[in-house]
This record gives C-alpha cells, structure tokens and sequence, in this order.
C-alpha cells in the first residue's frame, strides 16, 4: 500500500518545522521531502538537510518543467516541493511528513486528495508576533506583512483535516503523533495486512 502524506502547515513563526521534525525523530517510519527554496540559509540550516537552496534561475527553471507539486512565493523568497520526490517516497511504501504554508497545503491535497492535512495554530496573534521578534531575522515591514498573513491563514484554515492549538510545544507535538498513528490505523489501511496475518480471503 502508497505511503501516507502528512502536512502540517501553519502562519510564519508557528512552529510546523520544529512539530514536524520532532514527530519525525519520534513515530516510526516516517519519511521527510526536502522542499527546495530561494531563500539564504538561516543559522545553521545547510542544503540538502533542511532545504534544497536553489537561485531563482533554478528555481523558475524547475517550475517551468513542472517539477514541483506547489510552489509558492512568500515574502520575496521561492518555496517548492518535488512532484516526482513524493510520488517516489509513497509509492515505496513510506509515510512522508511535509511542512509547507497553506497554499502549498491546498496544492498538495488537490495532488494528493488523500493526504492529511494538519494546521497549527498559535494561542494568540500577540504570542505569534512575539515569537517573530524574538526569532530575529525578519525587519520591522516583513513582520508586519507575516502578521497580516497569518491572520488570514487562521480565517481560512477550515479545510484543513485537523487543527492544533501550539500554545504548549509538547502538547502540540503529541497531538500531532496522535493523529499520525490514528491515521495509519484506519481500518482501510490495516485490513488488507489483518487478512493476511490470518489467511482471510
């Protein structure tokens, strides 16, 4: 059976790289896709682990051969992800966990109508800001501009599978463990694999 499409997604600065890497370190069997970006690296981000850092000759190159599944340019900087890296990674059997922003969320879903999709939520927009600030990379117009966005992320994540309130990382990190297991124990997933165990036609 196709490997599972986990998404989580949430405004800038709402911690869906740091849910979704620590759910990778903690749950079994779960793959990750390098999204590929325009961005400069940050801190200690290097190519090949937390992006693929791409100019935006590259970049535009790639969309031009439809080699991503979304694209989307957020805040002057290029974010992509592999059309050809996910179909490969699931179709081994794998169950990927993607951190991308909600237009990349609705992209993939229309790909991929049976990923699940999860969005973090901060516990206010004063917490968020504050965590922006406190992240200092961003200018004062750029922290403006992310906090207008993420406004209207949390006005419209309604089609979004699940929901979580990130006002506590480890509560947040559970829940999302939480839905990932409940999702592979589905009874559409495990039957066939019950059957066997069994020898039920």
């Amino acid at each position: 059976m196709s490997g599972l499409l986990f998404v989580i997604s949430a405004p800038s600065g709402g911690g869906k790289s740091t849910i979704a890497s620590a759910v990778r370190q903690r749950v079994e069997g779960l793959g990750y896709s390098i999204s590929h970006t325009t961005r400069k690296p940050r801190g200690h981000e290097s190519d090949g682990v937390d992006y693929h850092f791409v100019d935006e000759k590259t970049f535009t190159k790639m969309i031009d051969q439809g080699a991503f599944v979304e694209w989307a340019k957020v805040y002057d900087n290029l974010y992509g992800t592999s059309a050809s890296g996910l179909k490969d990674l699931t179709a081994s059997g794998l169950d990927i966990v993607l951190d991308v922003d909600i237009q990349g969320g609705r992209n993939i879903k229309d790909h991929f109508p049976n990923s699940v999709l999860i969005f973090l939520i901060p516990p206010s927009l004063e917490v968020l800001e504050l965590r922006l600030r406190e992240r200092g990379t961003d200018d004062e117009t750029v922290i403006r501009a992310r906090m207008e966005t993420a406004a209207d992320d949390i006005r419209n994540c309604g089609w979004y599978d699940y929901i979580i309130i990130n006002d506590r990382l480890e509560k947040a990190i559970r829940e999302a463990q939480s839905i990932i297991i409940s999702e592979r124990c589905r009874t559409e997933r495990q039957l066939p694999g019950v059957k066997g165990l069994f020898d039920i036609p």
